[in-house]
């Protein structure tokens, strides 16, 4: 499985420090970038509609995409983890924060509906893509 990093974990000592030393492999697999959607900062970066966003593409098994999980608070919703069309036609995984649980001011999001609705709502086909740099 593909992960789009565009935060902490484009930092490989952090990767590592979270995945190499449980069950689970991984593995960069080079610069990318996410178009449709946009970095914004605050305690955390999320991404917002709109623009693009540099990052990594991280390879990934199960295992280790349930401790990515874990790490971006998903089960604490703090992070939605949602699916875009990647390079080949492949799914690629990226993770949106809530702007207002993560301490940024950020415009874009629908707030008359679930957060996980809005950001699905907002990932358009053929738009929000993710393309490897070389």
């Amino acid at each position: 499985m593909l992960v789009f990093v565009y935060g902490t974990l484009t930092d490989p000592e952090r990767v590592a420090s979270l995945l190499a030393d449980g069950p689970g492999e991984y593995e960069f697999v080079g610069p990318a970038t996410l178009e449709g959607l946009q970095r914004v900062d605050g305690r955390y970066p999320t991404l917002v509609p709109g623009g693009s966003v540099e990052g990594r593409l991280l390879s990934v098994d199960e295992s280790a995409l349930e401790r990515l999980d874990r790490y971006e608070g998903v089960d604490r919703g703090l992070y939605v983890r949602v699916a875009v069309s990647g390079p080949n036609d492949r799914r690629v995984w990226i993770y949106v924060g809530q702007p207002d649980r993560l301490g940024v001011d950020a415009d874009g999001w629908p707030d008359d509906r679930p957060f996980r609705d809005a950001v699905r709502s907002a990932i358009v086909p053929d738009a929000t893509v993710v393309r490897r740099r070389a």
